[in-house]
């Protein structure tokens, strides 16, 4: 059984910074592709960034040059350093791991940005 656990997620005033993590527990042969996604109140799950094979990394246009994706542990763990963070920026965040035929999930994390 894999599972998906974020942390980091708070309350943080506009043009504050946080950093959220995520690792994957459970038995998995190898991790290609993890991202960050959000869903803020009222709207749709949308993608944040995305980490392929630890080096190539992919940003929404709405987080370009104040997020960054890295990771670690074997790439099983992913990090997302938010900068310079907005009000739009308050969201659940949660990650995923994409496996053939199936993408796992974690249950999210919190972030508010307001003063």
């Amino acid at each position: 059984q894999v599972q998906l656990v974020e942390s980091g997620g708070g309350l943080v005033q506009p043009g504050g910074s946080l950093t959220l993590s995520c690792s994957v527990f459970g038995s998995i042969s190898s991790v290609n592709t993890m991202g960050w996604y959000r869903r803020p109140p009222g709207k749709e799950r949308e993608l944040v960034a995305t980490i392929h094979h630890g080096i190539r990394k992919t940003y929404a246009d709405s987080v370009k040059g104040r997020f960054t994706i890295s990771s670690a542990n074997a790439k099983k763990t992913i990090y997302l350093q938010m900068n310079s963070l907005k009000p739009e920026d308050t969201a659940v965040y949660y990650c995923k791991l994409q496996r053939p035929g199936v993408d796992y999930w974690g249950n999210g994390t919190l972030v508010t940005v307001s003063s």
